[in-house]
């Protein structure tokens, strides 16, 4: 059987990175690499062997060429990209602390990413979709939110699984704007949900269990939460589990939830396309272990690397460590 494909919705950015320290304490130099979240996640499904495509806006600048060239060469469709010489790329500057925990300072207004429409996509773009991928960065813009939440919908009519990662990133919300209420129309079009455990303290103001039981009102069936290497967290309407995460000596952090997106998407790809096949996954409790534990194990592999797209493991690399680890 064709293996069908992941579409990964949003935005492809350059991260610029720190190296050195100059005589007044400053970086010395910033290394691009090419990166964005819902990018991040086509790169890392490509690279695992999955069928991937990117969908979003690049400027028609070198930074944008950059991207492109570096999707096709990670084996990435792209298809679905549009161009624009009205916008320049948007730029994120990471600094990594001694333990390879991230920080960004944005530079994101009226980029070329931002200046996607609904009529920007293909006709033909959801035909066959496994699954669509979007995260919250796309819903920062209501222009470009209105979109996104479309891509959603039509994706669902199509039959695809619809994926959501929060990835949370409030320095990209307008000042004042609370993204809370923002983002719930979004988790409620998505069948399957990936937070952080901050995030998930974020989005439970009220408890957890107010949380979930707000999700389950949505088309979410499946809820993952990561946490480094602590355990993970899965709930479903009817269930719910943990399990052990991989330690390792974290390099770069900047991708590790969009490897482990990009995983988990591969293996919910090769799910057979009936309504109820979340239901049935959970209740074969063995073959989603086996899903979370890979997707668990290349975003472990990831952050032992530097960059974004360049960080992203191979199939048999994710299982030669887990062997490894084992």
């Amino acid at each position: 059987m064709t293996q069908r494909p992941i579409l990964c919705f949003g935005e492809a950015l350059i991260d610029l990175h720190a190296s050195g320290v100059d005589p007044h304490g400053f970086a010395a130099a910033f290394t691009p690499f090419a990166g964005g979240a819902p990018a991040n996640v086509a790169v890392a499904a490509a690279r695992l062997g999955g069928v991937a495509r990117f969908a979003g806006m690049l400027a028609a600048d070198p930074f944008g060429d950059f991207l492109l060239a570096s999707l096709q060469q990670a084996g990435v469709g792209t298809a679905d990209v549009a161009r624009t010489d009205n916008a320049n790329t948007a730029l994120a500057f990471v600094n990594l602390d001694a333990h390879g925990e991230r920080s960004f300072s944005f530079y994101r207004e009226h980029t070329a990413d931002l200046q996607f429409r609904a009529s920007d996509f293909r006709a033909e773009a959801f035909a066959e979709v496994a699954v669509f991928h979007v995260c919250s960065n796309s819903m920062t813009d209501p222009a470009l939110a209105a979109p996104t939440r479309e891509g959603m919908q039509r994706a669902q009519r199509a039959g695809a699984l619809v994926s959501f990662d929060l990835n949370l990133r409030p320095a990209l919300w307008p000042a004042g704007v609370d993204p809370l209420p923002l983002v719930w129309p979004a988790l409620h079009l998505a069948d399957v949900v990936k937070l952080s455990a901050e995030e998930f303290t974020w989005l439970a103001v009220d408890g957890e269990q107010a949380a979930l039981d707000r999700l389950w009102l949505g088309r979410t069936r499946l809820l993952v939460v990561t946490d480094g290497a602590k355990p993970l967290r899965w709930f479903h309407p009817d269930a719910e589990g943990e399990l052990p995460g991989y330690a390792v000596k974290v390099v770069d952090s900047t991708a590790a939830g969009d490897a482990f997106v990009g995983a988990l998407l591969c293996c919910l790809a090769e799910l057979e396309p009936s309504p109820d096949r979340l239901d049935q996954l959970v209740s074969q409790l063995p073959r989603l272990h086996a899903m979370l534990r890979f997707a668990a194990a290349s975003g472990a592999l990831t952050v032992t690397r530097q960059g974004s797209f360049a960080a992203m493991p191979s199939g048999d690399e994710v299982l030669a460590f887990m062997e490894n680890q084992a």
